[in-house]
């Protein structure tokens, strides 16, 4: 038997990995640790993470903090950490809480007390908001690329079919024709909207929150702007105490993303509208469907169906977020750790979402026919008619109500405007001239609206290659 005395609770405790374990006199409990840990879904922020404390390291030893041979060694160790999470080599532990403390632990490992010195002059949680911001700048990066590509496919399916006529609906009531090049840019220009609301987001993501240490920044002489310029930022967070608490940047990332997928389920309405052969103006590649396990005449449109209740999903993440901040006073809160799987999934949804459509878009099968009988129904260039009148010099609301008795007339009938004979047109009002059958056919109402914005076939390539100018431009 052993003379030795087993240890105490103490010192098992201080044999253990956490960074402030000596002040507790026992370990936390297992169902704690498994409730307060975060490493199992921000060990994806770990290229970020090395990232920042590269830059941090440069900077101290810049600045006379840490020895040169102290940075080599830093530099030296993270690569080959790098190495190992990139090959799925990395030991993880729930243990060590976060990716930040997994990380350190092996750099000591490795390195022996010059990962130790690592963490001098900052706090996990300026830590933290550094890695956090690095990893949505790229993140917003690849979502604008995203949207560009999106924009681009929709323009290019509206140059084919800058003539192909259909109907515009208000109120899902047949209104006035269109063309669906036209009718494709309507969601080229809201997407459009959004890698603009994605970069301006950028600049306000784009500022470095490292220095900020716990809350009160460091006495160390840092250089804050050296950090900012290594790691690509506009500038440097300038409160120490908002650096390290406020996350409106993710929940500004957030409201972004949830108006991007507000226009993709616009458009995914659409889509599974205009494929049912109750309509039939267009079909999807069968690569985006499915069928039914019991019917086996179905092709199911799931991908904008899918994309469409994600949609709620996003939104979700907007508002727990905000709720997540509305209550916290300054500075740092552990409340903040849940700022990132809605951010995180959020981001994920965003990007697969954009990915999946920026391919499905250009396969979309268009049935020209069917989008022609529709427009012929519902008397879509009644207003083409009054225009007409208003012209001839009537007042446009009495060449409203003249045109409203024609249109009663024809559903009287069984007819539209155009089956009208002149003579039949003129009996509604005489300034009804031999001309009017050029108004009123679905190709001369589209033509006549040649304004910016406007159908006319020209308009329509003129604005899809402008949008793939500006696509092509920015990349």
């Amino acid at each position: 038997m052993s003379n030795q005395n087993p240890p105490s609770t103490q010192d098992q405790f201080a044999n253990k990995a956490q960074a402030w374990s000596a002040r507790f006199s026992e370990p936390v409990s297992e169902l704690v640790k498994r409730y307060t840990a975060s490493v199992n879904f921000d060990k994806r922020m770990a290229r970020f993470d090395i990232e920042g404390s590269l830059a941090h390291a440069e900077m101290l030893a810049s600045v006379g903090v840490i020895s040169a041979d102290d940075r080599a060694a830093i530099e030296r160790g993270m690569a080959q950490i790098l190495e190992e999470i990139q090959s799925d080599a990395f030991t993880w532990s729930l243990d060590l809480e976060d990716v930040h403390l997994n990380i350190e632990k092996r750099l000591v490992e490795l390195i022996g007390d010059a990962g130790k010195r690592l963490h001098t002059g900052r706090s996990r949680n300026d830590q933290v908001a550094t890695d956090i911001r690095l990893w949505l700048r790229n993140e917003i990066d690849t979502c604008v690329s995203l949207l560009g590509q999106l924009r681009a496919a929709l323009a290019g399916l509206a140059l084919e079919h800058a003539e192909t006529i259909m109907p515009g609906f208000t109120h899902l009531q047949v209104a006035q024709p269109v063309t669906f090049g036209h009718h494709l840019l309507a969601y080229a220009e809201m997407f459009g909207r959004d890698a603009e609301r994605l970069a301006d987001c950028r600049k306000r993501v784009n500022r470095l929150p490292l220095g900020a240490a716990a809350l009160a920044g460091t006495s160390f002489p840092i250089d804050r702007e050296r950090v900012a310029r290594t790691l690509g930022f506009d500038g440097v967070c300038r409160n120490s105490l908002d650096a390290v608490s406020d996350r409106d940047f993710a929940i500004e990332f957030c409201a972004a993303a949830a108006l991007i997928m507000m226009h993709v389920s616009r458009l995914s309405e659409e889509l599974v509208l205009w494929m049912s052969p109750r309509v039939g103006f267009i079909d999807l590649a069968d690569r985006f469907c499915t069928g039914s396990s019991i019917m086996p005449q179905k092709k199911n449109p799931d991908v904008p169906e899918l994309a469409r209740g994600k949609t709620g999903r996003v939104n979700g993440h907007l508002i727990a977020l905000l709720t997540l901040m509305k209550g916290q006073p300054l500075a740092y809160n552990k409340d903040n750790q849940e700022d990132k799987e809605g951010l995180f999934d959020a981001a994920d949804t965003v990007r697969d979402t954009l990915t999946i459509f920026v391919d499905m878009v250009p396969g979309i099968r268009v049935k020209p026919d069917a989008m022609r009988a529709a427009a012929l129904q519902g008397f879509a260039t009644a207003t083409d008619l009054a225009d007409y009148l208003v012209k001839k010099g009537l007042p446009f609301r009495d060449a409203h109500e003249t045109v409203a008795h024609a249109v009663r007339e024809c559903e009287t009938r069984g007819c539209d405007l155009a089956d009208l004979s002149v003579a039949e047109l003129q009996a509604f009002h005489p300034l009804v001239g031999d001309d009017i059958h050029q108004v009123l056919t679905l190709e001369g109402s589209v033509a006549a609206r040649k304004h910016i914005g406007g159908t006319a076939p020209e308009r329509v390539r003129e604005e899809a290659q402008r949008i793939l100018a500006d696509v092509s431009g920015s990349n």
